[in-house]
């Protein structure tokens, strides 16, 4: 496992909005004791994002890498940065130079603009990092993931594979392996109470570790 801690790098994104990227992000922060980076956060009104992951994943405050820019509004970065009156320094969104493994999360889904002129989609390509893909279990989630996969082989980005986030679907799971050749890391269950114990229970239960060390072996 210290291979996957010291040597991993994820970035964690969305097919559709409320898909649940910060969940799933504070589940492999757990899981590897990594690094937690949320380069953009648009919106404030309760707790960030980065908050959010502190508090389900419980690791140390020096884990929580602070973000380049936090927006107020809970609307797509290039439109909240024009209410905020900020001018986005793509320097400031390399990736961190941290000691150990690494989650990005992204700021909306793949196609949202970070600036006028540059699509969330764009910077994942500049990162050069695989993509975990969250998508929901239910209805509407084919034509999403689809699409979203599409998009991604289309500009080269290396997909680690799908997190299936939801109530368990008897379909969708068969039919989007069938169609992307993709692996499904996890389905991610509906949890009524989300914290860092449950959080370990499924780490165990859905046998991430052996998962992820199967497809970074194939991935070489």
């Amino acid at each position: 496992m210290s291979a996957i801690k010291n040597k991993s790098q994820f970035v964690i994104c969305g097919t559709d909005t409320d898909i649940g990227k910060t969940l799933i992000s504070s589940f492999f922060v757990r899981g590897l004791n990594s690094f937690y980076w949320k380069p953009i956060q648009s919106g404030i009104e309760s707790e960030t994002d980065s908050q959010a992951v502190a508090r389900l994943a419980k690791v140390k405050k020096a884990k929580i890498i602070s973000e380049a820019y936090i927006f107020r509004e809970p609307v797509s970065p290039h439109w909240a940065s024009e209410i905020d009156q900020k001018v986005i320094n793509f320097q400031l969104l390399n990736l961190p130079n941290i000691d150990g493994s690494l989650i990005v999360e992204t700021a909306g889904g793949l196609m949202v603009p970070i600036t006028r002129n540059c699509l969330q989609i764009d910077q994942i390509k500049k990162w050069d990092i695989p993509v975990i893909l969250v998508c929901k279990s239910g209805l509407g989630t084919l034509n999403h993931t689809l699409l979203s996969i599409e998009a991604l082989r289309k500009r080269n980005i290396k997909i680690l594979g799908l997190v299936i986030n939801g109530k368990k679907h008897l379909d969708n799971p068969k039919t989007l392996t069938e169609f992307s050749s993709l692996p499904i890391i996890a389905e991610f269950p509906y949890i009524q109470k989300i914290d860092s114990n449950n959080l370990d229970i499924l780490w165990e239960e859905l046998n991430i570790k052996n998962k992820l060390i199967t497809l970074l072996n194939q991935k070489k």
